[in-house]
């Protein structure tokens, strides 16, 4: 069983270094590691969720399987097609559920993963190398580079075109909103808390990758107090003195359950009905995992936090966003359900 932490989903440009036409092909990682490709790749395994989501979204036919079960919820938004596709379980993250024997068994051309680039993981790439013969190339996943990151998976699949497509959707979505961000004054950018867990008290430090895309939109994630890192415990007593303006979940049983909590009505948020659940289906918009999903979550972000920088109805981005990257448009029902938490809780 291979198994390691959970990954900081971060970004990668992948460079052809011989000829195109060459066979076998050779790349260079984002962790600096030079790897032979065959020449033509058409079954890829992936390492992690967000590997998964990125060749879903650039290259389905090459996908393998999934690295998790489906929530019956999250499957209403995939064509059958591709839902129906095998779990073969993850080599990486928390509690990885493959091992090299499964991975040999499906025959891949390659392995990718989507995430962390740093030497212990790049060490890890090289060992599942040897002992497979498959290549394992690892893109940076970082949300500030997700653009490189889709041109360098179009090089590697040889799918030039589709990656330059992903690739300008995201610079354009990302510049759109920068513009805007960029002429709200740091005063108006509200104090933010993550909350994940079924009792809101887990949160991202600085420069976790959970908090990308609130850093993105300018937000003041209440608990970079407490310095950089990753995921972190805190206490109600650190958020009362916090008092966050506006509070983000992804977990619907904490935002069930907050209004009618004692100890969260002195947050401001709370006072001003201004807690918001993040929408989860088929992959969360925040973080769950932190991949390619996170696109449409930072235009979502952005309304929620700046309702007049930000006035245009997301049902038509949306409706273009999961038809380009998840190849089904939702129905206006599900649409409806999406955008729900738009609108903020009555008052506590």
């Amino acid at each position: 069983m291979i198994a390691r932490r959970s990954l900081l989903a971060t970004a990668a440009a992948c460079a052809v270094v011989g000829p195109a036409a060459s066979a076998p092909r050779e790349v260079v990682d984002d962790a600096g590691r030079r790897v032979r490709l065959p020449e033509r790749i058409s079954r890829v395994f992936p390492a992690g969720p967000p590997a998964a989501i990125a060749l879903f979204a650039l290259a389905p036919d090459t996908l393998l399987g999934w690295t998790n079960a489906w929530r019956e919820a999250d499957r209403a938004f995939v064509d059958p097609r591709w839902a129906d596709l095998p779990v073969v379980g993850r080599l990486t993250g928390r509690g990885g559920t493959a091992n090299l024997e499964t991975v040999l068994s499906l025959r891949p051309d390659l392995i990718l993963d989507y995430g962390s680039v740093d030497r212990t993981y790049a060490s890890l790439a090289d060992r599942v190398q040897e002992q497979t013969g498959i290549p394992v190339v690892l893109l940076d996943g970082r949300f500030d580079a997700i653009a490189a990151s889709f041109r360098a998976l179009g090089r590697v699949l040889g799918r030039e075109e589709r990656g330059e497509a992903f690739a300008a959707y995201a610079e354009a979505v990302l510049a759109d909103l920068d513009r805007r961000i960029a002429a709200i004054p740091p005063a108006a950018r509200p104090k933010v808390y993550y909350g994940r867990g079924p009792n809101g008290l887990q949160t991202g430090l600085a420069g976790s990758i959970n908090v990308e895309t609130l850093e993105r939109v300018g937000a003041r994630n209440v608990a970079a107090a407490l310095g950089r890192g990753g995921l972190t415990d805190v206490t109600i007593e650190q958020i009362l003195l916090w008092d966050p303006e506006v509070v983000v979940t992804t977990d619907p049983t904490f935002f069930r359950a907050v209004r009618h909590d004692p100890l969260w009505r002195g947050v401001s948020a709370l006072r001003s009905g201004r807690v918001h659940l993040s929408p989860p289906h088929p992959f969360g918009w925040i973080d769950f995992p932190p991949g390619p999903n996170r696109l449409i979550g930072v235009r979502w972000l952005a309304k929620v936090l700046y309702r007049d920088a930000f006035p245009e109805d997301l049902r038509e981005p949306v409706r273009d966003f999961y038809a380009r990257f998840y190849h089904r448009a939702p129905s206006e029902a599900q649409l409806d359900a999406l955008l729900a938490t738009l609108v903020p809780l009555p008052p506590a």
